[in-house]
């Protein structure tokens, strides 16, 4: 259940690790002349850990409602099913926002997309407050958060990707993928101490962290960022501007659009058990939701870090194996979950189903970008990792029309 990494820029397809490859923010290697890009050996770069607190509070707001929303739906009078557009809308918002924010305030550095993320993520949040108990604005404030939330993780990729060994970015990712696991559990709790919409509004705890941030995001300025849109490039050319961001032509090319669809298909199940997960669980035992947003956030966050061995083997597997290895695993997740009629085997699956998604965003983005001239990587990994919070809208979507339909997930 690890976040999306917002992810417009990549390192070249050979020297991709788990973090790098799933982020298109982290920048490409360049020439030393560009000061202030990179960072002594063996040090991370300035501002990283206050950049992977700023992308998990970004990323809580992900999950945080999640074991919330059947009270929200009581309070608005609507179906549990339908109030999952709360969890949807934020995933709208994450699609729009990541190239939005990216080719425009992205243009002037991570300082500026920490601030115009802050911003956005302050005026959803205040709509979600001020609205009355309706959903439609209820989800369009959720989806003003989600953008203003895309902000900030690109820029905190930016930042840490000052620093070539990987290390630093490594630390943000994992940032990310705790922040939208632990939501589950955070956001629970935030309901039951201050109501229902607290669990929307998640994302504002990343206000706390920008004075921490600010600082070394704006020692990272355009001229230290080469690869990022809107800046130049050799000979004073201009690097591609916002609409040559994301290449659509590339879905038409087999070796693109086939990783970019299992990721989808990974993105979407792991997304619905974020969504359906939860419920199974309490279901099964009765627990309330501090327990079972504890014990889902925990398996799933286990799930997350496993990932990384998943990827360091993947090599040795071959790309054909390690596919059917990330769709077998993900419908093993799926049936685990929906079906399994003991609690500790939909924990299993939720589990799992971390696990292959942070792993398959790893492994799938270096296959999808594999023959392409290094210059269109950067934009390939921008659309290619748009499959993520394509997921994470589509997921809850999937799992609000099973409870009105098929009823697996209770």
């Amino acid at each position: 259940m690890s976040a999306f990494p917002a992810r417009l820029a990549a390192r070249p397809t050979t020297v991709l690790g788990p973090a790098a490859a799933r982020n298109p923010t982290a920048p490409r290697p360049h020439a030393a002349h560009d000061r202030g890009a990179a960072t002594a050996p063996g040090r991370r770069a300035p501002g990283t850990t206050a950049a992977a607190l700023l992308i998990a509070a970004a990323a809580s707001g992900i999950s945080g409602p999640s074991l919330a929303l059947p009270t929200a739906a009581h309070a608005l009078g609507v179906p549990t099913a339908s109030a999952a557009w709360l969890m949807t809308a934020y995933g709208l918002g994450l699609l729009a926002g990541t190239p939005l924010l990216s080719g425009t305030a992205g243009r002037r550095g991570p300082a500026a997309l920490v601030r115009a993320g802050a911003a956005l993520v302050a005026l959803g949040a205040a709509i979600v407050l001020a609205s009355p108990s309706a959903l439609l604005p209820l989800a369009a404030g959720r989806a003003v958060e989600a953008a203003g939330a895309a902000g900030l993780t690109v820029a905190a990729f930016r930042i840490a990707g000052r620093d070539r060994t990987g290390r630093s970015t490594g630390l943000v990712a994992i940032g990310n993928a705790a922040g939208g696991t632990l939501g589950l559990f955070v956001g629970a709790g935030a309901a039951q101490l201050l109501g229902w919409r607290a669990a929307l509004v998640m994302p504002l705890l990343a206000l706390a962290v920008l004075p921490a941030v600010l600082r070394p995001a704006g020692q990272t300025g355009r001229a230290g960022e080469s690869g990022q849109a809107g800046e130049t490039g050799p000979a004073g050319s201009p690097r591609p501007r916002f609409r040559d961001a994301l290449p659509l032509g590339l879905l038409r090319r087999p070796g693109f659009r086939r990783p970019a669809l299992l990721m989808l298909a990974l993105a979407t199940v792991n997304f619905a058990l974020v969504y359906g997960a939860p419920r199974r669980v309490t279901a099964l035992t009765g627990w309330g939701p501090l327990p079972t947003g504890a014990a889902v956030a925990s398996v799933a966050l286990a799930g997350a870090l496993l990932s990384w061995q998943l990827v360091r083997l993947a090599p040795a597997l071959g790309t054909a194996r390690v596919r059917v290895l990330l769709a077998t695993g993900s419908t093993a997740a799926a049936a685990a979950a929906a079906f399994a009629p003991w609690p500790p085997v939909v924990l299993l699956g939720s589990a799992l189903s971390s696990l292959v998604t942070a792993g398959g965003q790893g492994v799938l983005t270096g296959s999808a970008v594999g023959g392409l001239a290094p210059e269109r990587q950067g934009g390939a990994i921008g659309l290619f990792n748009l499959a993520f919070p394509a997921g994470v809208a589509a997921g809850p979507a999937v799992a609000g029309f099973a409870d009105q339909t098929v009823q697996f997930l209770y």
